[in-house]
């Protein structure tokens, strides 16, 4: 598969997801301004916790966010990805921030619901749907944004966004300098990325070719635990290919055991990718380091990115946009459109066509 061929590119992504990959820097930065003019909730108490509901590409968000501001923010930040709620987010004290790109999303309109019942702050990110009329007939806030593609193409917007609120609430120190830096690192490291790059030249495409073929396990530690996260969620929806995700220190206490069995599909099938940055803790820098040797000398198929950038953010944001363009190369190597999740909107479907019921 020729992934130079840009006539190949356009035949197989026919709803354009390399122009918003390529547009990413940018949507942080209109996501981080846009979120300094919304409302923000009002609540005669403090707030004592937060919840951040969400599901897919809106929950990557929440997770970005929530380890980016952990060294941080003085309260703690729970990432919920259920119906309901937590039975400890309950009153005034309880800020729950509902985020859906669709507005339709029925578990993230569940905790919605769930907290006005029990009487939480509110606020929701949404571009519409059913979310934001039901944050208007309660006279929660509502933040909404524009975009037309899919969920998982609008994580400058559900991070973005959410790092202006909680900015905004003085929960983290203003990130004016933080974003720019972060669009800029962003950019430069875009320049080699970018599709008109011959592979020689594209160290995206190159990473794609080793993974042709291969179930990758994406390792991550710190503020680049849920880029793991990330990195995994992009190649399942847009190549379609099967990966997992490990966190550092924690792999570290498991995964390496797992490394005997079966041989033949370790030393052949897999691939473990670590993604390190100059901000990780300098003993998960290390772990890092170390367990790549490890698989290395079992036989298993290694390699690294190291992050880009002169901050957390920018680490964070480099290694999520370097992770985007491997995956869509990914699917071009497969001969897959990146844009429909054709099994994921079946699902739906069944979903919205049953009644609940009991599993037994």
């Amino acid at each position: 598969m020729n992934l130079d061929d840009l006539s190949l590119l356009s035949q197989l992504d026919p709803q354009n997801m390399l122009a918003e990959i390529d547009n990413l820097p940018q949507q942080l930065a209109t996501a981080w301004q846009l979120g300094q003019s919304l409302p923000l909730p009002q609540t005669d108490a403090p707030i004592e916790r937060i919840v951040l509901s969400g599901m897919g590409g809106s929950a990557i968000g929440a997770d970005l966010l929530a380890a980016y501001a952990a060294e941080t923010c003085p309260v703690p930040v729970i990432v919920h990805r259920d119906y309901g709620l937590p039975a400890f987010a309950n009153g005034p004290g309880t800020l729950l921030v509902a985020s859906s790109h669709s507005g339709n999303t029925e578990e993230t309109l569940d905790s919605f619901n769930t907290a006005l019942q029990r009487g939480c702050a509110a606020l929701a990110i949404t571009t519409g749907g059913k979310l934001a009329q039901a944050a208007a007939s309660a006279n929660t806030p509502l933040w909404t944004f524009t975009h037309q593609g899919q969920p998982r193409a609008a994580v400058g917007y559900s991070f973005g966004l959410l790092l202006a609120l909680f900015s905004r609430l003085r929960l983290i120190p203003d990130q004016v300098d933080e974003v720019a830096g972060a669009v800029e690192s962003m950019r430069q490291q875009q320049a080699n990325l970018r599709a008109e790059i011959p592979a020689a030249l594209n160290p995206a495409k190159r990473y794609a070719g080793q993974l042709v073929g291969r179930w990758v396990t994406v390792f991550g530690s710190g503020a680049l635990a849920p880029v793991a996260r990330r990195w995994k969620t992009q190649i399942n929806e847009l190549a379609k290919a099967p990966a997992n995700f490990e966190f550092l220190p924690e792999a570290d206490h498991n995964a390496l055991a797992a490394l005997a069995n079966p041989a033949d599909l370790l030393q052949s099938r897999t691939l473990a990718m670590f993604l390190v940055a100059p901000s990780d803790h300098p003993r998960n820098r290390l772990r890092s380091e170390f367990t790549r040797q490890v698989f290395m000398l079992e036989g298993s198929n290694t390699d690294f990115y190291l992050a880009k950038g002169n901050s957390k953010l920018a680490h964070m944001f480099t290694a999520l946009h370097f992770g985007d363009y491997l995956a869509y190369y990914l699917a071009i190597a497969y001969q897959t459109d990146p844009t429909p999740v054709e099994a994921l909107a079946h699902l739906k479907e069944m979903l919205a066509n049953a009644k609940d019921s009991n599993v037994s």
